[in-house]
């Protein structure tokens, strides 16, 4: 049976049921970072021409340098990690797949659609690395299938916990995310790096030109400017800590998390959403649990709505 892909950033389903239009919601479902990466002054090129192998080599070698890919792994840009995940469960015949939960249910419905099961254990497994939605950071120990999947899509605020020292193991595909730590999700950028079979696999699977110009420039310029990130991370860590005290003195108990998006225990996780959403706020609950609530993070002129909610 497939998993129900239920996702954040339904905004159009929030309008619909409380009002309003868009300018008046903050969206909080998602854990996208609100203040992106400035978009850099394109060369008409980037709009025009099919991208060449330049430009993807050139983004490829700042995606090796800003998450230090070793020199035997593959690094492939694609049109967002979830292009990947969609594709993935094609690299081995199906069996079984061992996906660590509750997390990101994209993938056991990619596995599921190209014939697996979703089991405890298997010839396969995933790591959300940290998870989504508690922020539970893996270890190298915990790997331990043929086919190893790990999705760092939010690793960019804790680089330290990455796995990429595992990317030279055969059968190890490690996932990035632009969208998340950049802020760029309508850019559609990500990443698969590892084994270098399966990268050229995945590559095949694609086919040519998978990434606009665009995504290409702005992930290079992006990928090169460490500064950028290495501030965006230390705001994101206050802001982080300022939603968890306004939460906590609201009766909200902390769970997890990361710098991104932050999960609380709450008493009735479909009261708070709605008593938020009547406030144009927008959160995150999840089918398997009645007291799960996420929020990401509001942008800073936006922070006095969300308080007041």
């Amino acid at each position: 049976m497939a998993q129900n892909r239920d996702h954040g950033g339904n905004l159009d389903t929030a309008i619909a049921r409380f009002g309003g239009v868009r300018a008046d919601w903050v969206d909080l479902s998602t854990g996208i970072n609100p203040v992106p990466y400035p978009v850099p002054s394109l060369h008409a090129d980037a709009w025009t021409a099919l991208p060449d192998a330049t430009a993807t080599a050139r983004i490829e070698t700042a995606a090796r340098s800003f998450w230090n890919v070793p020199d035997d792994a593959d690094v492939l840009a694609a049109p967002g990690a979830s292009a990947l995940i969609a594709q993935i469960p094609r690299l081995a015949k199906p069996g079984s797949v061992a996906i660590a939960g509750p997390t990101y249910n994209e993938h056991a419905a990619a596995f599921q659609t190209h014939g697996w099961d979703v089991r405890l254990h298997g010839e396969a497994q995933v790591l959300v690395n940290p998870n989504n939605p508690d922020g539970r950071i893996w270890a190298a120990s915990d790997l331990n299938c043929a086919l190893r999947v790990i999705d760092e899509s939010f690793c960019d605020v804790v680089p330290q916990a990455s796995l990429m020292a595992q990317a030279t193991r055969p059968g190890t595909v490690i996932l990035k995310s632009f969208g998340k730590f950049w802020g760029l999700a309508g850019l559609r950028l990500g990443f698969a790096i590892g084994d270098p079979a399966l990268i050229a696999t995945l590559r095949e699977m694609l086919g040519p030109w998978p990434v606009s110009g665009v995504a290409l420039a702005t992930g290079t310029a992006a990928l090169s400017d460490p500064d950028w990130a290495r501030q965006t991370r230390a705001r994101l860590a206050q802001d982080a800590a300022r939603l968890d005290d306004v939460m906590t003195t609201k009766g909200a108990a902390i769970v997890g998390g990361t710098d991104l998006f932050r999960l609380y225990e709450v008493d009735d996780a479909t009261a708070w959403r709605d008593r938020l959403a009547k406030a144009h706020v927008w959160s995150r609950i999840f089918p398997y649990s009645d007291n799960w609530l996420r929020l990401g993070l509001p942008a800073p002129d936006r922070w006095a709505q969300v308080e007041a909610a």
